[in-house]
C-alpha cells in the first residue's frame, strides 16, 4: 500500500469530522467542506485520527488511500488554518484593486481586466501590486492563482506581468547589435 495512506490524519481542536459511507465531511472555524471517496478506499474515523486502507488489493487501490489521504489532511488544514498564495505585479502602471467579489487588473492592455471570484475565494490587495487569495480549498486556492497569473504571466526579457510570490523568471538576454 502507498506509504502516504500509513500516516493517520490527527484531527486538530475545534474540527469536527463526520463519515457517512465514503462522503467525508468536515466542518472547522474557517468553514465547512466535504468530499467523496472512493468506494475501493476504506475511510476509518476513530480515537481523533482518521486511518486509510484499501477493500481491493489492487495497485489502483493503494494509489488511491494515498491520493485521499493527502485530499482528507488538505481538508484539515483547510478548515483549521486556511490556504493562501501570494502573487506579485510587476511593470509600470500594472496594478490590481480588489472591489468585494471582483478583482479589477490593469495589466497594460487597452481595457481593465476584471476577474469575478468563485464562492469561497477571498481576495486582498494590500498594495496596488499585491495580490493575497485566500480559502479553505487547496486546489481552489491554486486554480484561482493560476487564472489570474495567466492574464498576463512575466516575460522572460523585462520579467513584467502576474507572478508568484516565491516565483523565480528566468530572464534572456536582449539581442545584441
Amino acid at each position: 500500500m502507498s506509504r502516504i495512506a500509513n500516516n493517520p490524519v490527527v484531527v486538530p481542536a475545534g474540527v469536527e469530522v463526520n463519515l457517512a459511507d465514503n462522503l467525508v465531511r468536515v466542518k472547522g472555524p474557517k468553514g465547512e467542506t466535504e468530499w467523496n471517496a472512493h468506494t475501493d478506499v476504506k475511510v476509518i474515523f476513530e480515537d481523533g485520527q482518521i486511518t486509510f486502507g484499501t477493500n481491493k488489493d489492487s495497485k489502483q487501490a493503494a494509489a488511491l488511500a494515498g491520493t485521499t489521504r493527502a485530499l482528507v489532511n488538505n481538508m484539515m488544514v483547510g478548515v483549521s488554518e486556511g490556504f493562501e498564495r501570494k502573487l506579485t505585479i510587476i511593470g509600470v502602471g500594472y496594478r490590481a484593486q480588489a472591489q468585494g467579489k471582483k478583482l479589477n487588473l490593469t495589466l497594460g492592455f487597452s481595457h481593465p481586466v476584471t476577474y469575478d471570484l468563485p464562492e469561497g475565494i477571498s481576495i486582498e490587495t494590500p498594495s496596488q501590486t499585491e495580490i493575497v487569495i485566500k480559502g479553505i480549498d487547496k486546489q481552489q486556492v491554486g486554480q484561482v492563482a493560476a487564472e489570474i497569473r495567466a492574464f498576463r504571466p512575466p516575460e522572460p526579457y523585462k520579467g513584467k506581468g502576474v507572478r508568484y510570490a516565491d516565483e523565480h523568471v528566468v530572464r534572456k538576454q536582449a539581442k545584441k547589435a
